[in-house]
């Protein structure tokens, strides 16, 4: 479970987290939805303690991230797959390679390059599993950078798979793909979620995928909750409040 308590996050003096307080239940599919600049983006990185707030405080299954020890926040930032808007992927290297590399927040330095270089069979065939779960096994030893913007967010799916996370964070998936394939995507990360039993955070700009893919959405303005409710029972009123900037609740 993740609770924000009066959580503020500041960057000088901007307040990219305001006094927010919110909490996501383990198991749950969550649509982050808002302008830009709303606080979405930091949101997710303060979960994945880059981000470390100014007051208040953020619970992740009941620890404390300001309060836990150095092995402590190591267990908890494992427990995180974090894939970010420019993916994280190492382009020159093959797609097995960058699947691998989920585990390298459990490896030292050495075995990380071992696993690299002379992967077993028994990794090889973990990797390929999890490459048939996100339809991609034909692209196993190609180059990364060889691949579509598409498959490339597969591959960083994939790679969350291999991490054996609890949390998946997913920052704008679909930004870079076409809407053919932002609906094959989404509808890939949501069914991978649902089977591996991740709790999954997505920030999301397109409201229609967002209300088609996520049964709760939390709708972000000027670092405050401004809507957190089901997506089915989200109104105009509603999409005025979170996006018209004119707009005043009379």
């Amino acid at each position: 479970m993740i609770q924000f308590n009066d959580a503020t996050l500041c960057f000088g003096s901007t307040k990219a987290l305001d006094h927010c307080s919110l909490e996501i239940k383990s198991g749950e599919q969550v649509a982050l939805i808002g302008p830009s600049g709303s606080g979405k983006s930091s949101l997710l990185k303060t979960i994945t303690s880059e981000n470390l707030l100014t007051s208040g405080s953020l619970k992740i299954d009941g620890k404390k991230l300001n309060s836990v020890n150095s092995k402590e926040l190591k267990s908890i930032r494992r427990s995180i797959a974090y894939i970010p808007q420019d993916l994280a992927l190492i382009p020159n290297i093959k797609v097995s390679q960058n699947v691998s590399l989920g585990s390298v927040g459990q490896e030292n330095t050495l075995t990380t390059l071992k696993n690299l270089t002379f992967a077993s069979k028994k990794r090889l065939d973990k990797v390929y599993t999890i490459l048939q779960e996100v339809g991609i096994t034909d692209k196993m030893f190609h180059r990364t950078d060889s691949l579509s913007g598409g498959q490339q967010q597969r591959v960083a799916i994939a790679r969350a798979i291999f991490q054996n996370a609890t949390y998946l964070l997913a920052d704008e998936p679909v930004s870079a793909v076409d809407p053919t394939r932002a609906h094959s995507l989404l509808d890939c990360l949501t069914g991978i979620a649902r089977d591996h039993g991740f709790t999954l955070i997505c920030t999301l700009h397109n409201l229609e995928y967002a209300k088609k893919f996520f049964p709760r959405l939390i709708g972000m303005r000027a670092g405050s909750v401004s809507y957190d409710g089901l997506s089915t029972e989200f109104t105009e009123r509603d999409f005025n409040a979170l996006y018209n900037l004119d707009y005043t609740d009379e």
